[in-house]
């Protein structure tokens, strides 16, 4: 029988600051942006984490609930409302990204044996950014995923509202911390989907009567995968509603 998967949320609070103490101001701030700005910025910081294993015939769980939350309370206590750059000796030497903040989270989960199987992580900084963990045959994998928004309309009705959400997949970057270079992805996005598709009729955009949302998602990814650098798309979904999504990849 195929492992059940069961995921739970925790929240933390933290604040951190990208820098690269030997970069003038000047790099600083064209690599991090905002995120250079002293003296830090906090998130409010959001915690999936997914375990996988066999329904036990007994209690009808993969684990018991209590015992997963005390896990990751002991875990999360010792980041809660922290500056990660001044009070955690873990990022003396690395920038506290949420990328690197995921691979630390996942090294600390996978070793808690009480969990069972660490499937995956998902680490939020807020509603429009998050990375992934998780691991494919024994290596440890990480992505980043940008939320971006634009209004379209899809066909005889008023014009929607899509949320695109684009993943990039790939090494993190032992020098800036990231997987990709955010501040080029969101221009990129900017220029090449934003740009093409906000305020637009899409029918006009497609010639077509109507335009689906599996048609405007692959356009999307067409667009997209041959010019982002570094790592590499691996996945775009757009969300038309609460209960519908499209996803694209490779």
């Amino acid at each position: 029988m195929a492992p059940v998967l069961l995921t739970k949320r925790i929240e933390f609070a933290a604040a951190h600051r990208y820098i690269k103490p030997e970069w003038d101001e000047a790099k600083n701030r064209a690599v991090f942006g905002p995120c250079f700005n002293p003296p830090a910025h906090g998130h409010n910081y959001m915690l999936e984490v997914t375990v996988a294993g066999e329904v036990d015939a007994k209690t009808g769980m993969v684990i018991n609930l209590f015992d997963l939350k005390r896990v990751l309370l002991g875990v999360i206590e010792e980041f809660d409302h922290k500056n990660l750059n001044l009070d955690m000796s873990y990022f003396q030497n690395q920038i506290p990204t949420s990328e690197n903040l995921a691979r630390l989270l996942w090294t600390k989960l996978v070793a808690q044996r009480d969990i069972g199987t660490l499937h995956s992580i998902r680490l939020y900084e807020d509603e429009d950014l998050y990375s992934d963990v998780t691991a494919v045959g024994g290596l440890e994998v990480a992505s980043v995923t940008r939320r971006y928004s634009f209004t379209a309309v899809q066909d005889d009705r008023q014009g929607r509202e899509w949320d695109c959400f684009v993943t990039v997949e790939g090494k993190v970057d032992p020098v800036t911390g990231m997987v990709t270079d955010i501040g080029a992805l969101n221009r990129l996005v900017q220029d090449r989907v934003i740009k093409s598709f906000d305020r637009q009729d899409l029918r006009q955009l497609f010639g077509s009567p109507t335009v689906t949302g599996e048609q405007l998602v692959e356009r999307i990814w067409t667009s997209l995968a041959s010019v982002i650098s570094p790592g590499t798309l691996a996945n775009v979904r757009l969300v038309q509603s609460r209960d519908l999504s499209f996803d694209y990849s490779a």
